[in-house]
């Protein structure tokens, strides 16, 4: 059994953007930069991945500087190379290409000493569906008060 721990999620990406099925893909990354991001200091709150060369690579997500490290350490917002399988890669190109989707990270994670990242095509969602999820969550929660009031 390997321990998972999961160090950032992109809560962000479920507002925006109708998700798929997500793939496992690894991340080509710095020594700092590593150190970093089992310390937690990662954000996706504007990542996306974009397909370019034959491979994919993670943009905007930013890992912080480490702050044992010398003057040597990463740029924060760099973009880092995904690593998987060649029909993985070509399977979500072409869904991106051809059905217009958007591949975003869903969450980064840390398995058994490497680190992962959860993507998946999304596409994006109209403000009227925004707002029939606030509304629908918000109806949600109000039963569950009403339930735990009436269960008292």
């Amino acid at each position: 059994m390997v321990a998972i721990k999961t160090v950032a999620t992109n809560r962000k990406a479920y507002h925006n953007y109708h998700i798929g099925d997500s793939v496992e893909a690894g991340i080509a990354l710095t020594g700092t930069e590593i150190k970093s991001l089992r310390a937690g200091r990662v954000s996706l709150g504007d990542a996306y991945i974009q397909p370019e060369g034959g491979e994919l690579w993670l943009q905007n997500a930013h890992i912080a500087r480490y702050d044992a490290a010398s003057y040597t350490s990463h740029e924060p917002r760099r973009k880092r190379k995904l690593l998987l399988h060649r029909k993985q890669i070509d399977s979500l190109t072409s869904q991106v290409v051809e059905k217009g989707f958007t591949l975003v990270p869903i969450k980064v994670y840390i398995k058994g000493n490497l680190a992962k990242v959860a993507i998946a095509p999304a596409r994006g969602k109209k403000l009227y569906d925004k707002r029939e999820a606030i509304a629908r969550r918000d109806a949600d929660r109000e039963m569950e008060r009403a339930i735990k009031r009436r269960s008292r």
